[in-house]
């Protein structure tokens, strides 16, 4: 059989590989900890399991759901983003729910990108959008996020050509893999270009409710104008613990929420019910959980930051996400050290370079390990001391 050129060019997915190497350390016995995936470890609140629990023993939620959603849902993410944001949103035509936020950032690229269409993409940023855009036909153009930028794109350092041929715009605050975060500045420098250039602007904001140090990350619709050129991808997965029920919303320009809708309404069948209600609970009950919840992630930040400290890694500053971002020690590259903390102390952490060339020199580091792993994770990386000629050049 001919597979097609699309999959035949189509690289593995980053933590597949990551997934692929661990399993093989454990099948040889080996104890491995990862600070790799950013998955929360600790469980989804009771009452939104409660909740689920009573939805899945009514036999309407057995049925088939709607691709748009529960109207009450929808309505529960406009409140939230009004309470939460000041951003006001029509449940109606501005709010779609998603079988988590994933699902919506790779099907955006096939409302919008024709081929030969360039997207602007993050670099480093999250795989899917450039793999979204491939799929599509399209072109990524890699802005480049460096640190004497604070790791923002350079808006004005885009060529003009590039420009005229764009048709999506990606950015992602607080950012995967950078833990770096924007301000309104930002945002609005980003609605603006987008008006002059006639773009679709993709916001995926699923860290804002991870924050320390009494920070409110922003959402980009709080930009003037920023309904007029885009949407924001959100999620319940780092909010309220819920990665595995795969739910999530994509809010903003009506245009655009109604492109990926009929896009969706081709493909899947919508969120079980039984979750929606879930998800209902989650944004409308008791939001304590989630202060709970960044005063544990918060404390599991100061101690990675610390033990790099002592091993004499750089680390990025963090004030949101679920992920430290740290240069590798000299005569490394990123793969080098990652795989040198696996072999040597059996710790998982993810190579910069996995997430585009500008990622490389760094590694990031998942706040979402267990507190007895993550003090056994320290321990092993404490003992590591390096090889070779690499090892001399770190000391």
């Amino acid at each position: 059989m001919r597979l097609s050129r699309r999959i035949e060019n189509l690289p593995p997915y980053l933590f597949v590989e990551i997934s692929r190497k661990i399993a093989m350390k454990r099948a040889k016995g080996e104890e491995v900890i990862s600070l790799a995936i950013g998955d929360p470890d600790m469980p989804t609140p009771p009452h939104i399991v409660e909740r689920l629990c009573r939805a899945a023993r009514e036999p309407a939620n057995h049925r088939y759901p709607e691709t748009e959603g529960l109207p009450e849902l929808r309505r529960a993410i406009a409140e939230w983003y009004q309470g939460r944001f000041g951003v006001a949103l029509d449940p109606e035509e501005e709010v779609l729910p998603l079988i988590g936020s994933k699902e919506g950032i790779g099907h955006i690229a096939w409302c919008f990108i024709d081929e030969g269409d360039i997207a602007l993409v993050p670099d480093p940023g999250y795989p899917v959008y450039a793999i979204a855009t491939t799929l599509a036909g399209g072109e990524p153009y890699y802005m480049p996020l460096i640190r004497q930028n604070d790791f923002l794109p350079d808006l004005g350092a885009i060529p003009e050509g590039v420009l005229q041929k764009a048709k999506l715009l990606w950015i992602n605050y607080p950012n995967n893999p950078t833990a770096a975060t924007a301000d309104i500045e930002f945002f609005n420098n980003v609605v603006k270009l987008a008006g002059q250039h006639d773009l679709a602007v993709c916001h995926d904001g699923p860290y804002s409710e991870v924050a320390f140090d009494g920070y409110k990350p922003l959402s980009f619709l709080q930009a003037e104008g920023a309904k007029d050129v885009g949407i924001e991808f959100h999620s319940l997965s780092k909010s309220y613990n819920m990665s595995g029920w795969r739910i999530g919303m994509a809010v903003g320009n009506a245009t655009m929420i109604d492109a990926l809708r009929r896009f969706k309404s081709n493909l899947d069948s919508g969120i079980p019910q039984a979750i929606q209600y879930a998800a209902i609970e989650a944004l409308r009950g008791p939001q304590d959980v989630i202060a709970r919840h960044n005063e544990i992630y918060q404390r599991r930040c100061d101690l990675i930051c610390e033990a790099l400290a002592d091993m004499g890694l750089e680390v990025m500053p963090t004030k949101a996400s679920l992920y430290v971002w740290a240069k590798v020690p000299e005569g490394y590259t990123s793969l080098e050290f990652a795989n040198d903390l696996l072999e040597e102390v059996g710790v998982v952490v993810t190579p910069g370079i996995g997430y585009g060339k500008h990622g490389e020199g760094f590694v990031r580091l998942s706040l979402t390990v267990s507190d007895a792993g993550l003090v056994k994770a320290l321990s092993r990386l404490a003992a590591w001391q390096g090889k070779g000629d690499k090892k001399k050049k770190n000391k």
